[in-house]
Formats: C-alpha cells, structure tokens, sequence
C-alpha cells in the first residue's frame, strides 16, 4: 500500500537517493546543491511530500502559492525510475491539484520541466509557455508551463431549477 505524507527531515537521504537515480535523464547533477538547499531549508514551505511504499520513500514533490497573486508552482517532482509509468506521478499530481482546487485564491499553476516529462504534464492541461534548449544544462531542455485552475460549480449552481 501507498501512502502520501508530509516531508520530514529523516527523509534527506532517501529524497536524495530518488533524486540521484533520476540522473542524468530527468535532472542535472549542478542541480543536486540547489535540492539539498530545497529539502533542509524550505520543504515545509513548498508542501513537499513523500510517497512511500513498503515503508521506503519512492517519489517526492511539492507545491508553493506565490509570489505572484493567485498563482501556485509546482516543484522538485520525482518517481524512482524503475517505478516511472505505474501512475505515482500522477497521484503525485493530483494530490497537489486537489489541494490548490480547493483554494479559492489559486487561479493558476506553473512548473518548470524537462522536454522528458513535459508531455506528461501536458496530458493533465498544462501548457508550454516558454522553452529554453538547454535550460538545465546541455541536453536537457527547460519547458515552462501552465494551467488555469477552474472554479467549482457549487451544487446549486450546476443544474438549474425547472
């Protein structure tokens, strides 16, 4: 069984571990630095979250609101390689999606992400609103993305009365 659950400092090793069998394909090891950064001083702030199965940590990601007035980004997303296409990104995702839906002051969100997961990103909305070949480093590109949040309908207003 899965679980979804809050980042905790014990967690450095095993997210750095994700972080390090996703090179050099879907990160650049000058980033690493930058993570470590990320996981000792600001995972609380970005909701950064761990998946776990079996009691071992085997995807992470994250979300901040700001600094920009309605916009959230999306953040440090990875699944262990040998569990990519099981749908732990997707979980990943939606929980994050869930959780900005259900904030009425959210209308947006963005990430950025390489030319290997852009289409996954795409298949849920997001669009491409800016790429940078070579953003990362050589060979790995920066797409920059986007989704509009939609406004739930309250009950009464989806179907009106007769």
């Amino acid at each position: 069984m899965d679980t979804l659950r809050s980042y905790q400092p014990d967690d450095l090793a095993a997210c750095l571990g994700l972080f390090d069998e996703n090179l050099p394909a879907f990160f650049a090891a000058e980033e690493r630095s930058a993570f470590v950064r990320f996981l000792t001083r600001h995972a609380a702030q970005w909701n950064y979250q761990v998946l776990e199965r079996a009691g071992q940590v085997v995807a992470s990601a994250g979300y901040a609101l700001g600094p920009a007035v309605g916009v959230a980004s999306l953040c440090w997303g990875m699944v262990h390689p040998r569990l990519h296409r099981q749908g732990l990104g997707t979980v990943l995702l939606q929980a994050r999606l869930r959780a900005l839906r259900e904030r009425p002051d959210i209308a947006q969100v963005v990430l950025d992400t390489s030319q290997h997961t852009q289409a996954f990103y795409a298949r849920f909305g997001f669009v491409a609103t800016r790429v940078v070949p070579g953003g990362y480093g050589p060979g790995l590109d920066r797409w920059d993305m986007a989704l509009a949040l939609e406004t739930p309908q309250a009950p009464d207003e989806a179907r009106p009365e007769l």
